[in-house]
């Protein structure tokens, strides 16, 4: 089954941009399509392998010692034309 993904990072940090910017550089070196707006990244690919990905760079994330907040929407198929 196919997924499309939006996901949006919060870090909780005066020093915002970094986290942002290497968590995407993750989601654009991955095998999935990777669709980026102001607001927002979309990765697209098969629901099991899109997220076992996600978790484990999700989990990388919060083992910093900062705070952050992850807003995912998921939505069944491939949305990404």
């Amino acid at each position: 089954m196919k997924v499309s993904v939006d996901i949006s990072l919060y870090p909780l940090t005066k020093e915002y941009e970094k986290p942002i910017i290497d968590f995407i550089q993750e989601l654009r070196n991955s095998e999935f399509k990777v669709l980026e707006n102001d607001l927002s990244t979309q990765i697209y690919g098969d629901y099991d392998k899109v997220m076992a990905f996600l978790s484990t760079k999700i989990k990388a994330v919060f083992f910093d010692e900062n705070l952050y907040v992850f807003v995912l929407k998921i939505v069944k198929g491939d949305r990404s034309e």
